[in-house]
């Protein structure tokens, strides 16, 4: 039946059985030590101050029987004080001794010396003080008398049986005391040896039943290792052991099921890395495609900047001189058709220039500084002074950050920002613009707030969105790529930004930067050789005149 038990079972029940040895050891030393604990307390309040007293009162009485005989030889007052000393000091100290123990002999003894005090107080101590005020002689004072000696020897007779008493009293708690460390020891000495013999046995126990089990498994499954697959793994030693030896039996025998689908995968896996090499070589020359590709972006940025607006800018040179010389010389629809011409180069022009700015952030930079956005935003509010005050507008901004960003860039997100807020003007009322920052967790929340016309919720991803108008270009002028050139700087700085579709007047729109932004990996020598003009589709226009 024991044989059958698992490992953990049978080091439960060895647990089981050490633990109640020891906790009845345990129990046992506490009721010890506790009672050793108050005996101690006993002689320490009780037992030492008694026997103390005890030694103190023979000193007492002495004084009060010297006190009584030099009054009667001297007489004098001084002579008393010894005398009247010693009978308050011995009924203070009786009393004393009464509250420290409970021995009815003790107490018994206290009561006999305080009553034959007291008597030979009454007999022969006060008669004599009598006699000595009366002026009678000194030999023949009550006090000198053999009886009144006799009786005084009595009185110390008493208080020696006493001392006697009190002193057996302690030496009995001692050797309590004693024995109750005695019997503390001893367990202390059993319990560790409970344990020794515990720790014996629970290695005993490993030994038979782990260790040698396990090396001989360990030993069979080397063998297995070796190349002996077809070896049977016995199963020995307790439940959880012969468990594992069968576990182990079974892995043998499905590695060598599947010997054979390794052999087949090793040749799949090799006709496999031929073919990986050639999807490798497709890979490089994919990536050899993409950088020409980059390189050939490049090379159109570079062609837009220059040869693309160069023809654009003839075109409107010559149509602006068609324009000023042949006004008012041929029919109405040539003239229309020469305004439609400038305007369509003008607007070619300016949807270039927009797009390269667009697409050259983060690109070109000149790195991360720390800037301050209330001189960004009065930078800006001066910029657009002329305008605000044409509308009789109001710019105004609470307490701003200072943030890490490009100065440019920032300034380039607020000038926007305000530029929108004053062109979408409601024309009922002046405009208002409000800056304001909150810091939310790791990140300063920066709101626009406007009182114009407001932005319908459903358009609040399409104004964010690169040549996207929410209005016809002759009532708000602009190449529909303000917002989004905002949107890409707030991105470029780690930050997010949305229109709040709770705005109750106006427009509200928000986004954040990092309180700490991390520092894009660019390369420092490289300079910004553009700033990003200001217009947008729905909420920007352009800000020089």
């Amino acid at each position: 039946m024991v044989s059958s038990w698992t490992l953990g079972r049978r080091i439960t029940a060895l647990c089981a059985v050490i633990a109640v040895l020891l906790g009845a050891i345990a129990v046992t030393a506490a009721v010890a030590a506790a009672s050793s604990r108050a005996q101690v307390k006993k002689l320490i309040n009780q037992a030492g101050p008694l026997r103390v007293a005890a030694a103190q009162l023979p000193g007492f009485l002495v004084d009060q029987e010297t006190g009584v005989r030099g009054y009667a030889m001297t007489r004098t007052d001084d002579s008393l004080t010894p005398y009247r000393n010693g009978v308050a000091r011995q009924l203070r100290l009786t009393a004393d001794m009464r509250e420290l123990t409970d021995d009815r002999t003790v107490l018994a003894l206290l009561a006999s010396i305080d009553a034959r005090t007291a008597g030979w107080r009454a007999r022969i101590a006060e008669p004599t003080l009598a006699a000595v005020r009366a002026g009678g002689r000194a030999e023949d004072m009550p006090v000198m008398t053999d009886a009144a000696k006799a009786e005084f020897d009595g009185i110390r007779t008493t208080v020696a049986a006493l001392q006697a008493r009190v002193n057996a009293n302690r030496d009995a708690l001692v050797n309590e005391i004693r024995r109750g460390q005695n019997v503390v020891v001893t367990l202390l000495i059993l319990a560790a040896a409970v344990v020794v013999l515990a720790g014996a046995a629970l290695a005993l126990l490993m030994r038979r039943l782990v260790t040698r089990p396990v090396v001989t498994l360990a030993s069979e499954v080397r063998r297995v290792a070796g190349g002996e697959y077809d070896l049977e793994i016995a199963s020995t030693g307790p439940p959880e052991v012969a468990r594992l030896a069968a576990d182990v039996n079974a892995m043998r025998q499905q590695i060598v099921a599947d010997l054979g689908t390794v052999r087949q995968g090793r040749r799949a896996v090799e006709e496999a890395n031929s073919q990986l090499g050639d999807a490798n070589s497709r890979l490089e020359r994919q990536a050899a495609e993409l950088t020409r590709s980059n390189r050939d972006l490049e090379q159109f940025a570079y062609v837009a900047s220059h040869d693309l607006q160069e023809p654009l800018r003839k075109v409107a040179s010559f149509c602006q001189l068609l324009q000023r010389r042949y006004a008012g010389q041929l029919d109405e629809r040539a003239d229309q058709y020469i305004l439609f011409a400038v305007d369509g180069a003008q607007r070619m022009q300016r949807l270039i220039n927009d797009l390269l700015a667009f697409s050259r952030i983060g690109r070109i930079t000149n790195g991360f500084t720390d800037v301050d956005l209330n001189r960004l935003v009065a930078d800006a509010a001066s910029l657009l002074g002329w305008r605000s005050d044409q509308v009789d507008g109001h710019i105004s901004w609470s307490t701003l950050p200072t943030v890490c960003g490009e100065e440019p860039l920032l300034s380039a997100l607020f000038t926007n920002l305000i530029s929108n807020s004053l062109k979408f003007r409601h024309p009922d009322r002046p405009p208002k613009v409000r800056l304001e920052a909150e810091r939310v967790g790791g990140e300063w929340q920066i709101s626009c707030i406007d009182n114009g016309i407001g932005i319908e919720p459903e358009y609040a991803d399409k104004i964010f969105v690169i040549f996207q108008r929410l209005h016809p270009k002759h009532e708000y002028p602009g190449t529909g790529i303000g917002l989004a050139i905002t949107k890409k700087i707030v991105e470029y700085h780690a930050g997010r930004i949305w229109l709040d579709p709770a705005a109750r007047e106006g427009a509200v729109i928000r986004f954040t930067l990092p309180v700490v932004p991390a520092k894009p990996d660019v390369d420092p020598k490289l300079r910004p050789a553009w700033i990003p003009s200001a217009r947008d589709s729905t909420h920007a226009e352009e800000i020089t005149p």
